[in-house]
């Protein structure tokens, strides 16, 4: 049977395929749309399928916030082109706002629920496989639900973080989120440190000082400042504010009458072993 031309661009709209492989699945199922569309789903999913062993390491960090709820999402392409198609953005926001208003706590939750279109995330993905041509993932999110104030701040896509407050204003949080982002805290303050981070910073000063030959006093002296000095640096409320080096965030916060309760932060495709 003879299939128009505009039948085949309906199909491609509506599945993202390209026009011969649509034209081919409407001659094989006698222009049934419905039966078309199933075809190149299970083609898609297969592309989907083996594009899945390539690494993805570029893509965006993306936020979507209401009211005091914030959502951070890294979806990752194999390429920064890929990143910056239309698609591809239109995706990744989907997948943010999906995150915002479900109650999803995993990646695989997540790419079960449905869109604001009523397209499961999963069908949305391997749909935008099938139009970039890349391997495509949503690798981590997660949801922040502030106290009072909740700041975000994402630095070129590349970097985003959330943060909750207690007590402040809308622009302090935003601040926060901003060093943050800058400054890359690996916790709020000492008593959020990892035990094996410390003992392992402990170790390696334990042998730098012991090198010095000095006395075991002075040694102690030695670990115990160059330790604090540690945690100063990795901590949130122990760092210079980057807006004012001369002031600690933790005394920000304190002259603000103002508490950070929780911060996220992410850097696209850290941890990602690259080739």
């Amino acid at each position: 049977m003879s299939i128009s031309a505009s039948i085949v661009k309906e199909l491609r709209d509506h599945t993202g395929a390209g026009m011969m492989e649509c034209k081919k699945a409407l001659v094989e199922t006698g222009g049934d749309m419905e039966r078309a569309i199933e075809i190149l789903r299970k083609l898609g999913q297969a592309k989907a399928d083996k594009k899945s062993g390539r690494i993805a390491a570029e893509g965006c960090i993306i936020l979507a916030a209401e009211g005091n709820r914030g959502v951070i999402a890294e979806i990752n392409s194999e390429t920064d082109f890929a990143a910056k198609d239309q698609n591809f953005i239109a995706f990744a926001k989907s997948v943010a706002a999906t995150a915002l208003a479900g109650d999803a706590k995993k990646v695989e939750a997540l790419m079960v629920a449905f869109n604001i279109d009523g397209k499961m995330i999963e069908a949305a993905r391997t749909e935008l496989i099938s139009k970039i041509g890349e391997n495509i993932s949503v690798r981590r999110f997660a949801r922040v639900d502030a106290a009072d104030q909740l700041g975000s701040y994402a630095h070129r896509g590349r970097i985003g973080a959330i943060v909750s407050l207690s007590g402040g204003d809308a622009e302090l949080a935003r601040n926060i989120a901003m060093h943050v982002v800058a400054s890359n805290p690996m916790c709020i303050d000492e008593s959020g440190m990892p035990a094996e981070v410390l003992a392992s910073e402990r170790r390696i000063l334990t042998e730098q000082a012991a090198e010095s030959g000095k006395p075991p006093d002075i040694i102690q002296k030695m670990i115990n400042g160059r330790l604090s000095k540690f945690l100063k640096e990795k901590t949130l409320l122990g760092q210079s504010f980057i807006k004012d080096p001369d002031v600690s965030v933790g005394k920000l916060l304190k002259v603000a009458g103002a508490q950070v309760e929780q911060f996220v932060r992410y850097e696209l495709g850290e941890g990602i072993k690259k080739k």
